[in-house]
Order: structure tokens, then C-alpha cells, then sequence
């Protein structure tokens, strides 16, 4: 079975070898690419705002080497941050994390609605400034729920997302491997990553069997909304974590169930 590995470039490879030895073809597509944004007055006075804030929440790898980078260009030391309690959205970013001996909490479900359901985040009364190292566009939803328990939010943009623009060869070179309802199998681990599928898809359509592997709930219900509204056939598996192990048992479990 044909499997689309979107992920990025820099994270593709372990799923990706996974996924070979498990008997899948692979294809890499990755959906979206993180470029950083240029350090600015307004970063620096957030970071001096983090002395005094409890939880700061990092959402990728590539928000930990930006923000670590930026927190030594703002002037400050990790040992002034010794206060803070870190959540990680993942185990990835939280080894990248470790890689700065700092300790992390990393929920259940690697998801907006994981994190919101940690103990450290779920309604804590002494809870009153929260930052969040992300990217542009990124955890709106996780930052609107802790506003309104009034919750302050420090929102440090430090990267943009953008679809990367040699995957818009790469797309229909793939299509043109695909066969009239093949199945197809594509993870989708954010949002921003299904509208830019969605965006190739319009340009080079395909009448594959699409299988969508999507991370949490709530990914999972906007992929059940734009179906439902499109009246398109195809099917959707929700993922607990993006981990080759958990997504090569969702597959199986699918498999032995067609």
C-alpha cells in the first residue's frame, strides 16, 4: 500500500524506514517547512516578560533551537529561568529539550486538547501567565481556552509555516504513480498541513482511495466537516501520537478491518 509521509524533511526518516519495513510504500511529501522569524523588540521584551511567567509550552523542535537561540540574543540565562514548568507538545520536542537538561511534561495525546487536559494546565487557580514558543498560526485554539480562564498569554511567533515549494513538483509526479482507486494512505498532522494538501489536491486531482491518518480530535472533526460538507468518500484514522509504532498499528488495525 502506497503511504504519503508528510512530515518534514527533518523528522521524515525514522517513519519513513518504519513504514518500509513494515511492508509500505513510501512517498515523501512534506507539507510544511518552518522558517524563523527575525529576532524584534517585541521578542525581547517577552523574553524578559518570562521572569516572571510559570509555564512556558514549546510545540516543536524547531521552537526549541529558535527560542533557545533567542533567549541568549535577549540576554537572559537558563539558570534565571529555573522557576519555570515546561510542556512539551511531544516526546521529540521534549528530547529536544533535554538535549538542555531541561525536564518537561508531554501529555498523553500530542495534541492542543492533550496539553489543555494536563493537571499543570487544566483549571490550576494559581495559574496566571502561561508563554507559548510557537509558530505563526499555531495552538490558537490551546490559547483561546487558556484566556478564558484567564489565563495571561505570552505568545512568542518564532518561526512562520509554509508549504515547501518543491513539493508542489513532487505532488504530481506522485499522483501520476496512483492507479484508479488505489488506496492511499496520507498523515495529516496539523490544520495548516490538510489546507496545503487540500491546496495540491485542487491543483492536481486524483481519484485515489485516500486514508487519512490525522493526530487527536479535533483534526479529526474538521477532516469529518470538510467530508461531510464536500460529500467525499474517504477514510479517516486518528492518531494518539505521531510515533512509527502507533501509526503502523492504526494502519494494521484498518487493514484488518476492510
Amino acid at each position: 500500500m502506497l503511504f504519503i509521509n508528510t512530515r518534514p524533511d527533518d523528522r521524515a526518516s525514522v517513519l519513513t524506514q518504519a513504514l518500509g519495513e513494515a511492508g509500505y510504500q513510501v512517498e515523501a511529501l512534506p507539507l510544511l517547512e518552518l522558517v524563523a522569524e527575525p529576532f524584534s523588540e517585541t521578542l525581547q521584551q517577552l523574553y524578559f516578560a518570562l521572569l516572571e511567567t510559570q509555564v512556558i509550552v514549546v510545540v516543536s523542535p524547531t521552537a526549541v533551537d529558535i527560542g533557545m537561540r533567542y533567549l541568549q540574543q535577549a540576554g537572559l540565562q537558563l539558570e534565571q529561568l529555573k522557576h519555570i514548568q515546561w510542556v512539551a507538545v511531544g516526546q521529540a520536542t521534549a528530547q529536544a529539550l533535554a538535549q538542555f537538561k531541561i525536564a518537561s511534561v508531554v501529555p498523553e495525546v500530542e495534541s492542543s486538547e492533550g496539553m489543555l487536559d494536563l493537571p499543570l494546565l487544566k483549571k490550576q487557580m494559581d495559574l496566571t501567565k502561561i508563554a507559548f514558543w510557537r509558530g505563526l498560526g499555531g495552538r490558537q485554539f490551546m490559547m483561546q481556552q487558556l484566556q478564558q480562564q484567564g489565563v495571561e498569554i505570552l505568545n512568542f511567533v518564532l518561526y512562520q509555516r509554509q508549504c515547501p515549494t518543491q513539493s508542489f513538483v513532487i505532488f504530481p509526479e506522485i499522483v501520476r504513480k496512483i492507479s484508479l482507486n488505489q488506496p492511499v494512505a496520507v498523515l495529516i498532522s496539523s490544520e495548516a498541513s490538510w489546507n496545503y494538501w487540500q491546496q495540491l489536491c485542487r491543483q492536481h486531482p486524483c481519484a485515489a482511495e485516500w486514508v487519512y491518518l490525522v493526530l487527536g480530535s479535533r483534526l479529526a472533526q474538521i477532516l469529518i466537516k470538510a467530508r461531510d460538507q464536500a460529500a467525499q468518500g474517504f477514510n479517516i484514522i486518528q492518531l494518539e501520537n505521531l510515533s512509527a509504532s502507533e501509526i503502523i498499528q492504526r494502519m494494521s488495525d484498518w487493514q484488518g478491518h476492510v
